[in-house]
């Protein structure tokens, strides 16, 4: 066909034949025509410019010693290689992202790598990097390493071809490589087909299945590979790797930024790596450079600063229920989806049961330095106890708002229930409640006081004049109808304060030591058991030695100080000291009940007995919350109440037994509850 030139339509030309006929030159615009085709062709030496690449990609290890948190993998691969122990058949199991294709990929390259060992290249078995075979497996290119989606290829006729091809010697390489990535979905019939050839392959093949569910591949084939589980990449290790890439790529990013990211990749390189680049692409110049920071990715992702499942959990604990639904109501009209909030707030309970369990430096927390300070605040709130039902609630809450079309209503309730599950009252108080009742029942009947010529049954509650914790109290008590303050978590007492010397369960989940003072329990046969009397029911101290209270207060101080209880020291040095030949009292005003117990606590306690007793004084030693003068002791600050002529009341305090037991634990009788009317 002969053309003008100039022409608007041109004929294809499928080749050079057609575009110079014989004996012609061609023309200026053709020589450019014929180097744009050699371009296309790949024929040049010139490569065609390379797209952008991710980080995923662009940073892959390329060989043992760059794949991070698998060292127990890379060690192994690298001992056998050096001593030619090869076996035929690998899995490689574990978390996404976290190198087990990668590794497949290097271990092919060490197995297939033209460089001898020992050579100035190549002085250990990891692959050389610079050989034909090494740069074909990077690139993908190599004929002998076969990738398969076993994903896709998972049928028995797929595996067929493969069982077939494998019979064949490999074309250049020394091993021809089979590495079957997801290979949990290949299908039962299909690994029938390759059980025979994975048991006794030919000496030149080897396979290695990658897969995130080793549990679906058949024991058969598991029984004929060494199975290799790979770990969750630890926060330190992806941390350094974000880090180091941060440099690479003159990106900047500070610490907080960097680690926000490293805890959204959940244990996975590739997820962090991903969620970097998409922050990158998303942040702005300066200078030229991207600028990462904290408050950039959490908008990114869509996440909520812990700084408000803190408040959250404060909020909780306080029994705050409108400031509870007042912040999610903020949250929610910001647009976080309810969901989003139940998963991060269980990440954040996890956070805070293990700071609870392992102290703000243990290893079952991959998180940063600041949020470990966070969670190990909100630990400090909580017993273990109380933070595993919490955590138990809200992921039944989050399981709920799964399946559930009223998402806000629901985690709104499940909120609510954490607030309600802190008035639940532990079933081991409730038959301690039970037990004292029981006893007090039986001491009443044995010795009761007659009234009009019958006798009369009474259940007495008594309580310490100095400080006695409300579910001591119970104990005393009628069982579980008598009076108590609602909530698992009061530490109020009579003068609303905490009680040092008790052995009750605080609401950090420890239980204190007793004093070392024998329960007296002589005399009061008629008033019940010995289990019926409180633990914290002590004898009187002996004389303080003429120490005075301002020596005391001096000592105990710097004990605590000296021994690295600063914050305690600080606390009881600023409070009102009392001493009488019964007890050391100490008033600290403005400080609440909890933050009191919290500060003082078993360790503190112990060391402020061995001081009192070391100098002679009594050891058993009275903490209050409210205000206090050191000149008179703390005392009750309710008043007493009028005892009507003829009541229950006044029989009880004219009973003896009770008489002897305000004489001996300088208490006071509150209630009276009379068992006739059960």
């Amino acid at each position: 066909m002969v053309t003008t030139r100039g022409a608007v339509a041109e004929p294809r030309v499928h080749g050079l034949a057609g575009k110079f006929p014989p004996g012609g030159t061609p023309a200026k615009t053709d020589t450019i025509a014929l180097r744009l085709l050699i371009f296309r062709s790949g024929r040049s030496g010139v490569s065609p410019p390379m797209g952008y690449q991710v980080l995923a990609r662009k940073y892959r290890p390329q060989r043992f010693a760059d794949v991070a948190g698998q060292d127990h993998v890379t060690r192994t691969l690298l001992n056998a290689l050096e001593q030619n122990r090869i076996a035929h058949g690998y899995i490689f199991s574990g978390h996404r992202g976290i190198g087990k294709t990668t590794i497949a990929r290097i271990l092919a390259m060490a197995l297939n790598c033209r460089t001898e060992v020992g050579a100035a290249q190549r002085p250990t078995p990891e692959p050389c990097g610079v050989c034909d075979a090494c740069i074909e497996i990077r690139q993908g290119n190599a004929v002998d390493v076969i990738e398969i989606d076993a994903a896709t290829n998972r049928g028995i006729d797929e595996i067929r071809e493969l069982r077939d091809a494998a019979r064949y010697a490999p074309s250049r390489d020394r091993y021809k490589v089979y590495i079957l990535d997801e290979a949990h979905q290949i299908t039962d019939a299909a690994f029938n087909a390759l059980l025979k050839t994975l048991e006794e392959p030919p000496a030149h093949v080897i396979f290695m299945m990658a897969t995130t569910e080793p549990e679906n591949i058949p024991q058969t084939i598991r029984s004929r590979c060494q199975h290799f589980s790979f770990h969750a990449v630890k926060f330190d290790d992806i941390l350094a790797q974000l880090k180091k890439i941060a440099v690479e790529e003159q990106v900047a990013a500070g610490d907080d930024a960097l680690a926000l990211l490293a805890e959204a990749g959940d244990g996975s390189m590739r997820d962090a790596l991903s969620i970097m680049d998409q922050a990158i692409a998303s942040a702005p110049l300066k200078e030229g450079r991207s600028a990462l920071s904290a408050e950039q990715i959490r908008e990114l992702m869509g996440a909520v600063p812990n700084t408000v499942f803190e408040r959250l959990m404060e909020a909780v604990a306080a029994g705050q229920s409108a400031a509870l639904m007042e912040e999610i109501n903020i949250l929610v009209n910001a647009g976080h989806s309810p969901l989003s909030l139940a998963r991060q707030m269980v990440r954040y309970l996890r956070n805070a049961l293990m700071a609870k369990l392992g102290g703000e430096q243990t290893e079952l927390l991959q998180i940063s330095a600041d949020e470990r300070a966070r969670a190990t605040r909100t630990a400090l709130l909580y017993s273990e106890e109380e933070l595993t039902r919490n955590l138990q609630i809200v992921l039944r809450t989050f399981d709920d708002l799964n399946y559930r079309q009223e998402q806000r209503l629901h985690l709104e309730l499940g909120l609510l229930k954490l607030i309600h599950a802190q008035r639940l009252l532990p079933i081991e108080e409730l038959l301690s409640g039970i037990g004292g009742g029981a006893s007090a029942r039986a001491g009443a009947g044995s010795g009761g006081q007659h009234s009009g010529g019958s006798a009369k049954p009474v259940g007495v509650t008594t309580a310490t004049a100095t400080s006695a914790p409300a579910r001591e109290k119970s104990l005393w008590s009628s069982g579980p109808t008598a009076s108590r303050s609602a909530g698992p978590k009061v530490e109020a007492t009579v003068e609303n304060s905490a009680v040092i010397h008790s052995s009750a369960r605080t609401n950090n989940g420890a239980r204190r030591e007793t004093a070392p003072f024998p329960v007296v329990a002589s005399s009061l046969s008629g008033f019940g058991s010995a289990a019926a009397l409180t633990e914290g029911a002590l004898a009187i101290a002996p004389e303080p030695n003429g120490l005075d209270v301002v020596q005391v207060r001096e000592a105990v101080v710097a004990a605590l100080a000296n021994a690295g209880h600063s914050s305690a020291a600080q606390l009881l040095g600023a409070g009102a000291w009392a001493l009488d030949s019964a007890a050391v009292r100490v008033a600290v005003p403005g400080m609440g009940k909890k933050m009191l117990s919290l500060t003082v606590n078993a360790a503190a306690e112990k060391l402020i007995r061995l001081e009192l007793q070391r100098l002679g004084a009594p050891t058993r030693f009275l903490v209050s919350a409210g205000t206090g003068d050191a000149s008179v002791p703390v005392a009750s600050s309710a008043a007493p109440a009028v005892v009507p002529a003829g009541s229950v009341h006044e029989a009880a305090l004219a009973h003896p037994l009770v008489q002897r037991a305000q004489e001996i634990f300088k208490a006071e009788v509150r209630s009276v509850v009379d068992l006739r009317q059960k």
